[in-house]
């Protein structure tokens, strides 16, 4: 993997290439790492640009139930985020395609923000999305991951005033990360013309914009890849990960296929 900045230089190769970023998100230790590891590897060999890490945490405001419960279930095998970084020192030759870490932001800070910074740039991680992080006081975590040539992104939401959402772009990094509803993950999807309008908007400042939040089906990763740079998909690949694992290659590659 490339070092420093990782997520942005991959942003710009794929839009060199006219081509759309296709980010799939699972959580780290569902059910434990060992399965993670197969997990990343199937991801990578499916397409993936760049993979969306979770951290579990007892209180993620932002995870609908899907998202959640494979927290719980990361918790209960012990993961936490010292493991995780332990778990990516081990893996981190294994793989080629870079690494976000979405952690909230308690974890971090009781691991310690520079030391976290520092370790997450040791095992390669490319960025990082801090949900509960509001850009007004992320400076002095912006600052380390300059330091140490780690993208930040924050998440745009369809009620961002102007204002706010210039703010946002200009302290994201990496890509500015499109929250499609207002709501939590897993959370059904509207396309409309507000919705393409306001991506629209956020695009003009400059910065590339990935949608994620409520994309489950191909035909909807397929209509946000005409309008964004990128396309999440969290909690339906957790969710056949979890439930029927045997379709799980097949559906991230029709995923894929879309974008």
């Amino acid at each position: 993997m490339k070092q420093g900045f990782a997520v942005r230089k991959k942003i710009e190769e794929i839009k060199n290439q006219g081509k759309k970023a296709f980010i799939p998100y699972i959580m780290a230790g569902d059910p434990n790492l060992e399965e993670t590891a197969k997990r990343l590897k199937i991801l990578e060999q499916a397409g993936a640009d760049l993979i969306e890490l979770g951290v579990p945490f007892s209180d993620p405001l932002a995870d609908g139930p899907t998202i959640q419960k494979a927290a719980e279930r990361a918790l209960n095998s012990g993961t936490t985020l010292r493991k995780i970084l332990n778990f990516l020192e081990d893996f981190k030759k294994s793989i080629n395609t870079p690494i976000i870490l979405m952690t909230y932001l308690n974890p971090v800070f009781c691991y310690g923000i520079e030391r976290f910074f520092h370790d997450a740039k040791g095992v390669n991680v490319g960025g990082v999305i801090f949900p509960d992080l509001t850009v007004e006081e992320s400076k002095y975590y912006r600052t380390f991951a300059k330091k140490y040539g780690i993208d930040t992104i924050f998440l745009v939401a369809p009620t961002s005033t102007p204002e706010r959402v210039k703010k946002i772009v200009k302290a994201s990094t990496g890509f500015v990360y499109y929250v499609s509803i207002t709501g939590i993950t897993g959370t059904t999807l509207s396309l409309d013309k507000s919705f393409n309008d306001h991506i629209n908007f956020v695009k003009s400042f400059g910065k590339p914009v990935c949608v994620g939040f409520g994309v489950s089906k191909p035909e909807e990763a397929k209509y946000i890849s005409r309008i964004a740079d990128g396309v999440i998909v969290g909690s339906a690949i957790v969710k056949i990960f979890h439930e029927k694992p045997e379709k799980a290659s097949e559906f991230i590659k029709s995923l894929r296929e879309a974008i």
